[in-house]
């Protein structure tokens, strides 16, 4: 119930154990065409150049950085939590790039308008903004983004590491040019993958570079050929990875997107209703809470670092403490795919219960009966 990894359904860990095929192999080229057009349903999108980076999250938003940036260039970063300022380290590192950052607090989403305005004042080459920030449990919403970027020229790249396959995000229909997430969190697969869609607006705008990408690893264009029907040979692909992410992806679609969707705001629902009922402080805005992760603040007396360790031992159930200057102070959970289910919240909830009336705590009220009353309405 950590953030990320989540938990692996069986079809995806037996995916795992399939027998090992060559990079190159007929069978394996048609599953990486399989998984792209699997991706292209979860992203909602029609982009052609749609696969998987063999990296982690990280590695996605050092490659949709990377890949568009050259010197002389500008971008502007809307930042309100950890992963969103290390977008901010990523583009600091590149040669000659003026970096803009418009801040916001933590546990709640950036500005819009101030992003519009830094965007209309600056006409950077690249606009980057975080859907679900991991840290603090908010949710960046889009309005008026992508029609400033289109009016100024300028790239949308969203970061969906917490939310895709958990928190809609149709990426077409958001004008997002680039947008990248991470195969261990709502896609409930194995880490080491990173899920990328990037438009022909965003293609056209790298292949206009004057300089080529400074990233060998990572350059979108050699990637998309190893995935385009022609399968031009970039890298040795993670074959059982990919053999997994494409059980996932098919379970995701089978469910159904948005049956999906609807699975993990119901149990977010129940899952902050027990807390609050537990006497908890749910940290993000009320009105900008992402559903796939739920930030709560520790009680005075209690210490976040050996509940977090009771948990795990007494349990066998895993939450995440708190970044930052939150580290010792919060608790970060996950409500992300095959994990996302009542028994796990119910779970969560009496045992969180438990250990903290141990360390003095006294609930206002029963945590699992208030997930309980969400799931009967």
């Amino acid at each position: 119930m950590a953030p990320g990894p989540s938990n692996l359904h069986p079809r995806v860990i037996q995916a795992l154990i399939a027998p090992l095929t060559g990079h190159k192999d007929p069978y394996f080229l048609g599953i990486l065409e399989e998984t792209a057009a699997l991706l292209r349903q979860v992203f909602e999108t029609r982009n052609r150049a749609t696969f998987a980076l063999p990296t982690s999250g990280g590695g996605g938003m050092e490659a949709a950085l990377v890949n568009p940036l050259e010197p002389g260039d500008t971008i502007v970063v809307g930042d309100a939590g950890f992963f969103a300022h290390r977008m901010v380290e990523i583009a600091q590192r590149l040669h000659n790039v003026e970096v803009v950052v418009v801040c916001g607090k933590w546990g709640s989403p950036v500005d819009n308008t101030e992003l519009v305005e830094a965007v209309r004042k600056h006409r950077p080459k690249v606009l980057g903004v975080v859907h679900g920030e991991t840290s603090s449990g908010a949710e960046q919403p889009f309005d008026g983004l992508s029609d400033a970027c289109r009016e100024t020229g300028a790239l949308l790249v969203v970061d969906a590491v917490a939310t895709l396959g958990g928190v809609r995000l149709p990426v077409d229909e958001l004008g997002i040019d680039i947008c990248y997430s991470g195969s261990q969190k709502c896609l409930s697969a194995p880490p080491g993958l990173a899920p990328v869609t990037v438009s022909d607006r965003a293609l056209q705008a790298i292949a206009r570079r004057r300089t080529p990408v400074p990233s060998w690893y990572l350059d979108l264009g050699l990637h998309a050929r190893l995935w385009a029907a022609e399968h031009i040979y970039h890298h040795t692909s993670p074959v059982l990875n990919i053999f997994a992410l494409y059980e996932a992806l098919s379970l995701i679609v089978e469910e159904g997107l948005q049956r999906r969707l609807e699975r993990h705001c119901l149990h977010a629902a129940a899952l902050r209703a027990g807390l609050e009922a537990l006497g908890l402080e749910l940290f993000a805005h009320p009105a900008h809470r992402v559903s796939s992760v739920t930030t709560v603040l520790a009680p005075a007396g209690a210490s976040s670092t050996a509940v977090k360790a009771a948990l795990l031992e007494e349990f066998n159930l895993e939450i995440a403490a708190g970044l930052g200057e939150y580290a010792d102070g919060m608790w970060r959970i996950g409500i992300m795919g095959h994990s996302a289910q009542q028994a796990n919240v119910i779970l969560v909830l009496s045992a969180l219960e438990q250990i903290l009336q141990r360390q003095g705590f006294q609930p206002r009220g029963s945590g699992a009966a208030a997930a309980e009353a969400v799931y009967r309405d």
